[in-house]
């Protein structure tokens, strides 16, 4: 029997019916995984003995006729840089090369609350900083789609291992597309929800206000029930939303999007563009007109400056957030010092990656004396406009629409020696996070050359049971087989 080919929603009916165990399912992925994983890279390390006691707790729990709980048995993949007790946690970076967790994360808690396995931790961009997942200091992720290509960043593991049917789902991180792009690039469904709608206790920060966790999984439906397991108010993280959450986005996810107003910014469809993306999208747009929405084309203005509003943003709280890394309270430390000066300075050229280091200076160029007014408090009332952009936008439609990148899955090293290239990857998902939106990416078709097309689509704050509506309802409509043959 191939699971791999299964859904979440066939696996649990198959719990149900006592068709296959959940050990069995979970020892076929990690089989796949040790047969294939070595082409792909998706997973720094694999939660094998954990997964199959897990995997054996469930089993009793359906022998005995009692609740497995909403992901029961379904083997899930987590992202490098989210806490797990006992289980190595690098970031993909030398600096926390050895370092295991105390605790879970808020998100790791709720999964197992939820009979979620752990089945392993993936690969990413040093930090999430890095939008191909080559800036890992372990190894390069493939796109299972092309092995020559990148999978995208910085979730690139967590959507190669979904692409691949190394796990059914996996859990990335967003801070400006890091979970959209990568799902784009790996023909899967990846959704970004609004900020504070999944606690961030236990996510290792990148840039504080702009980081969000979601899942990655193979259809809408997947996505759906997955956000449904790990949301809701946590009193470890403050940011996260204070009020009862009990939204099923699984229920009347297919009642249809008749009468639904459609945004579609036009300065998104300009220059820089890739035909078969522009043509991709608007064939998905008149699929949407005839499931009865009305799509209209609109100005918003403010694409080009938000991707410099969020660099330096984003930058500026990375330098915040990195400075704990100082070889002191935990991580690596280098061998020789001959001050604690030396010691700081040594410890984080050793540990940190190139990426991390231009990050970190250009964080700490724009908050320095001198330099704050002119950059970070200009980017922070930008930050306001963009804000005020979309809520004048999502008061006049119920859905944005864009491509999730402008450019297709690129061949792994074309782009790294020009990162402001590679930046420009990210310019239609980062305003998403600079306004706290929620947002998804789904699989809208494929390029002459078979890589992956991705369509994005944008909702208000706590809008995801609409958003996810409108992307079913699509999924249904353009019936793609994302099925990889060699995988």
């Amino acid at each position: 029997m191939k699971f791999e080919d299964m859904s979440i929603q066939d696996i649990l009916k198959g719990y149900r019916e006592k068709n296959f165990s959940a050990r069995e399912v979970t020892q076929s992925y990690i089989e796949k995984i040790s047969k294939y994983d070595s082409d792909v890279n998706a997973f720094i390390s694999i939660n094998e003995d954990g997964a199959i006691r897990a995997a054996d707790r469930i089993d009793n729990k359906i022998a005995k006729g009692e609740d497995i709980g909403l992901l029961g048995g379904i083997p899930v993949a987590l992202k490098d840089n989210i806490s797990t007790r006992g289980l190595k946690t690098t970031c993909a970076s030398k600096i926390l090369e050895n370092y295991i967790p105390p605790y879970d994360a808020t998100i790791v808690k709720k999964l197992n609350d939820s009979g979620a396995i752990i089945i392993g931790k993936t690969n990413m961009d040093e930090f999430a900083m890095g939008s191909s997942t080559e800036n890992s200091a372990y190894k390069k992720t493939r796109n299972p789609w092309n092995l020559e290509c990148v999978p995208g960043g910085s979730s690139g593991g967590s959507a190669a291992a979904v692409a691949a049917g190394f796990a059914p789902l996996a859990i990335g991180s967003d801070t400006g597309g890091s979970i959209r792009q990568p799902a784009s690039f790996c023909g899967i469904v990846g959704l970004k929800p609004t900020y504070g709608l999944v606690s961030r206790f236990g996510l290792i920060a990148f840039a504080s206000s702009l980081d969000q966790m979601g899942p990655l999984t193979k259809n809408v439906k997947d996505c759906a029930l997955s956000l449904q397991a790990i949301q809701g108010e946590d009193k470890m993280d403050s940011t996260s939303y204070k009020g009862t959450i009990t939204e099923n986005y699984v229920e009347n996810i297919d009642e249809g999007i008749s009468g639904l107003k459609i945004g579609v910014p036009k300065e998104f469809f300009q220059n820089g563009i890739n035909n078969e993306i522009y043509e991709s999208v608007y064939n998905s747009i008149r699929l949407l007109e005839k499931l009865g929405a009305t799509v209209e084309e609109f100005s918003f203005p403010a694409t080009e400056s938000g991707l410099s509003a969020y660099y330096i943003i984003s930058s500026a709280e990375a330098s915040s957030n990195l400075a704990r890394y100082d070889g002191i309270r935990y991580g690596h430390r280098t061998d020789e010092y001959e001050s604690i000066e030396d010691l700081i300075v040594k410890t984080r050229t050793e540990g940190f990656g190139q990426e991390v280091k231009r990050r970190i200076m250009l964080g700490t160029y724009v908050l320095s004396s001198g330099y704050y007014d002119a950059y970070y408090k200009k980017a922070m009332e930008l930050k306001n406009k963009i804000n005020l952009t979309f809520k004048d936008a999502l008061s006049k439609y119920d859905i944005l629409l864009s491509p999730t990148s402008p450019i297709l899955p690129f061949p792994i090293g074309e782009k790294t020696a020009n990162p402001l290239e590679m930046y420009l990857s990210d310019i239609y998902t980062v305003n998403i996070n600079i306004a706290g939106l929620p947002a998804i990416s789904i699989p809208c078709g494929f390029s002459s050359s078979r890589l992956p097309i991705g369509l994005h689509l944008i909702g208000n704050h706590f809008q995801e049971k609409k958003l996810l509506q409108a992307a079913f309802s699509l999924e249904q409509e353009l019936g793609l087989d994302s099925r990889i043959p060699k995988f």
